[in-house]
């Protein structure tokens, strides 16, 4: 080592992710500079370096959330916290209490089975709110709930056409129920609902980013822009400090783009701050089971689920292979099993060689795909904590409707690290709480209709937030792992995150979170 360390971490157990050995690790400008035991903590300490004493805990690469909203989700989860709500006389009885915000009645996270299985209706609602406009959006993030009024002030008032999988849901007489089947129709509501001023924004931002490196993430993948003034606001907070988390954004491509839009997104990926940079794009394939929206093979229940979000699914094949071409690498969702196979169809056709994709949720997916990803080198990114809005007996609406067969098949991540993929693992938040301690647990110990056996190992669970997201990333040669010369992105637990029991992990203490050789948390 030519140069003391800025900082100096201790008395660790250092997996890189595998056990190491180590038991000290020296950071200089915010990258890994050598690993070593007490005898080179002493002999490599300076009179500038800080030195911080993990007292044994166990020093892990920085984990990153793989999938995640963190800006665009401030709008996701504004107003009342509705994901407690179990029933429909739970869900009016927070509605009448909820808060007025200049007027309105403004809710998130509520589950579709709060519903019982009726259809989501605003006279179910309705008498409740006392002439206020409402609107709820559900966890799914893919549909809504809005009240007559609501519905009045955005001047909706029956069916419309879209260039995207939307819609309107009208009852017999073509009038609106107030359920808003994904985002062009829920979009209809945003000129008309309560904004936050911009300072707000920033400050709840990186007070979220706060949370987050609490719970021992380092780095996000960012599936969206969040609006065209988010790098502008990034680059505002990295004028007065920094970022408590490093952040890879993926501005959303949709249906009915031009070529001279993807051209923009392609210019888009030169804008990058300290700790932040455009990477990547993000399509939808499709939408969600419990909406309907998920691109199926066959049709649910219901009778739905058989068609694209791209009405012409080539024109999203197009749209990739412009973004290949150009040396973007893009990350789909794809839910359905129909939207999954679309995908690798895609990717096969573009040949071997070039920039990275990745697909999205992949809650459903039969045998004969699981191969492709490693073929084809499409990375499963996956959110394990989704398995807790499904039951293990089957009767939640996830999957009722996609019948016993396909709900048999949820959360295949074992399944595909066996099959040799590179899974990467994250929460969805604000669909999915964001403790980084819970995906792994979750990953570990699937909920609901996800089968133990497509549980991971400890190690498996790990590599889904450290080396296989840095490779998500095309990231893998300078993230992800404990090595001299990559990021120094550290996360420090008071438990060996592989060996401690998946409910004790869930809550371990996180002792230490460093993102770019910067200490973002200490407990």
């Amino acid at each position: 080592m030519t140069a003391a360390p800025d900082l100096l971490l201790v008395d660790a157990r250092v997996r890189t992710p595998e056990p190491s050995g180590h038991t000290t690790v020296a950071v200089r400008d915010g990258l890994i500079t050598a690993l070593g035991d007490d005898a080179d903590a002493r002999a490599w300490r300076g009179p500038g370096t800080q030195v911080v004493d993990l007292a044994g805990a166990t020093l892990t690469p920085g984990l990153t959330d793989a999938h995640s909203h963190p800006v665009w989700g401030q709008e996701m989860s504004d107003g009342t916290d509705l994901s407690g709500v179990t029933d429909l006389d739970g869900l009016r009885a927070a509605l009448r209490t909820a808060e007025r915000r200049d007027g309105w009645v403004v809710g998130f996270g509520l589950d579709h089975n709060a519903f019982g299985g009726r259809p989501v209706h605003r006279d179910l609602v309705q008498d409740v709110l006392d002439g206020a406009p409402a609107f709820l959006r559900l966890y799914d993030g893919h549909s809504a709930l809005a009240d007559a009024e609501a519905l009045r002030a955005a001047g909706i008032d029956g069916p419309r056409a879209f260039a995207q999988l939307s819609e309107i849901v009208c009852d017999a007489d073509g009038r609106p129920t107030g359920h808003l089947v994904e985002h062009a129709a829920m979009d209809l509501m945003t000129p008309v609902l309560p904004a936050r001023p911009y300072a707000e924004r920033r400050d709840r931002l990186v007070g979220l980013l706060r949370e987050m490196a609490a719970t021992g993430l380092a780095s996000a993948h960012v599936m969206d822009l969040g609006g065209p003034d988010v790098p502008g606001l990034l680059a505002a907070v990295e004028e007065d400090g920094d970022l408590p988390l490093r952040l890879r954004l993926a501005p959303w491509c949709m249906p009915g783009v031009t070529a001279e839009e993807l051209d923009g997104l392609v210019r888009l990926q030169e804008r990058a701050g300290r700790l932040w940079a455009v990477g990547g794009v993000k399509f939808f394939m499709d939408g969600t089971v419990e909406g309907g929206t998920a691109w199926l093979e066959h049709a649910d229940c219901h009778g739905r689920g058989t068609d694209a979000f791209w009405p012409d699914p080539a024109a999203y094949s197009a749209a990739v292979r412009h973004l290949h071409r150009a040396g973007v690498g893009t990350a789909t969702h794809a839910i359905g099993d129909a939207a999954v196979r679309h995908v690798l169809d895609t990717v096969e056709a573009l040949g071997p060689g070039g920039p990275r994709h990745r697909i999205e949720h992949i809650e459903t997916v039969p045998d004969d795909q699981l191969g492709r990803f490693a073929a084809l080198g499409v990375v499963a990114s996956m959110q394990p904590p989704h398995t807790a809005y499904t039951r293990a007996d089957h009767t939640d609406e996830w999957s009722r409707r996609l019948g016993g067969e396909r709900a048999a098949r949820a959360w295949r991540c074992r399944d595909l690290r066996e099959a040799g993929a590179h899974l990467a693992l994250g929460s969805d938040w604000p669909i999915a709480h964001h403790d980084a301690r819970q995906v792994l647990a979750t990953a570990r110990a699937p909920r609901g209709a996800a089968s133990a056996r497509h549980g991971l190992t400890g190690l498996m669970a790990l590599e889904g937030m450290t080396s296989h997201a840095a490779f998500a990333a095309g990231e893998e040669r300078i993230a992800g792992r404990i090595t001299p010369g990559y990021r120094a992105d550290l996360t420090a637990f008071a438990v060996d995150p592989v060996e401690a029991p998946a409910d004790e992990l869930a809550d371990a203490p996180i002792r230490l979170t460093v993102a770019g050789g910067r200490i973002t948390h200490r407990d």
